[in-house]
């Protein structure tokens, strides 16, 4: 049986205002999928329908989807761009992968570089990471002042709001694995020659700070989990899993919003092709 993409809301999504503790959620769930095969299938499935939905975006060209993608290393984030965006047409998606900043974008507030690259309208937005990695890493490894972490919580939230405001939908994906299975795929990475190119020794300095990190996304989560803006956290441990759940809502998402092909004001019948 499919699983509904409303239970799965249901079960997913952070209230605003819930207090959730990481350690309370298992990254193994299988989110009532029965086995990989079921979750594949409704994968193609969803992914097939959220590029119907999307051309229907394109075509209204009024609002926009960002789809945002946070975890920690090795959590999922280009695997999931791939199983659920893969069937979506190119001219109606963007994907924008958030590194350290350079030195322009340092010269303006963290937020500069966020907005320039938000969606369009009729388009899908994919933040691979995003904007808040300046309360994740910046806090964790000290980059900016206690004081000015402690503020960005409510500038994000308000931030999202004008977006939301202003036509454009926001869906939040925090990719929750275990520790165990972060080893696991690190240690992939290095046994693989096709993945040595993905493999970084600041994934190992991160992973020194585990805890440290996971508190700090539950921070993100209670503080920034709004009305207007909510937040999900995907069990990532089982890919199979983790690309059904987040292909499931986003297609409900889409399907909430029913963009539809404008009507035009003249008549087919009145013109004739030569």
């Amino acid at each position: 049986m499919m699983v509904e993409a409303l239970d799965l809301v249901e079960k997913l999504r952070i209230r605003p205002g819930e207090q959730i503790r990481l350690s309370d959620r298992d990254p193994r769930d299988k989110c009532g999928l029965a086995a990989k095969e079921e979750a594949e299938a409704l994968t193609r499935t969803c992914a097939q329908e959220i590029d119907t939905l999307q051309d229907h975006l394109y075509a209204e060209g009024r609002r926009a989807l960002l789809v945002i993608l946070q975890g920690t290393d090795t959590s999922g984030k280009d695997g999931t761009i791939r199983g659920v965006f893969n069937a979506t047409g190119p001219l109606g998606v963007s994907v924008t992968a958030f590194r350290q900043p350079s030195e322009i974008e340092l010269a303006h507030d963290y937020l500069w570089r966020v907005h320039a690259v938000c969606p369009r309208r009729g388009t899908i937005g994919i933040f691979n990471r995003s904007h808040y990695e300046e309360v994740l890493v910046a806090k964790v490894r000290g980059f900016a002042p206690k004081e000015e972490i402690e503020q960005r919580y409510e500038q994000i939230n308000a931030f999202e709001k004008i977006l939301v405001e202003n036509g454009t939908t926001i869906l939040k994906f925090m990719l929750h694995i275990s520790k165990d299975e972060q080893a696991e795929r690190l240690q992939e990475r290095l046994d693989n020659p096709e993945k040595h190119w993905k493999f970084s020794a600041g994934d190992l300095d991160d992973r020194k700070h585990w805890d440290e990190f996971q508190e700090a996304y539950e921070i993100m989560l209670n503080r920034c989990s709004t009305p207007w803006a909510p937040w999900h956290v995907i069990p990532a441990d089982r890919k199979w899993v983790r690309n059904a759940a987040i292909a499931s809502i986003v297609k409900a998402t889409l399907e909430a919003m029913d963009p539809r092909y404008p009507e035009v004001s003249w008549n087919p019948a009145d013109f004739k092709i030569p």
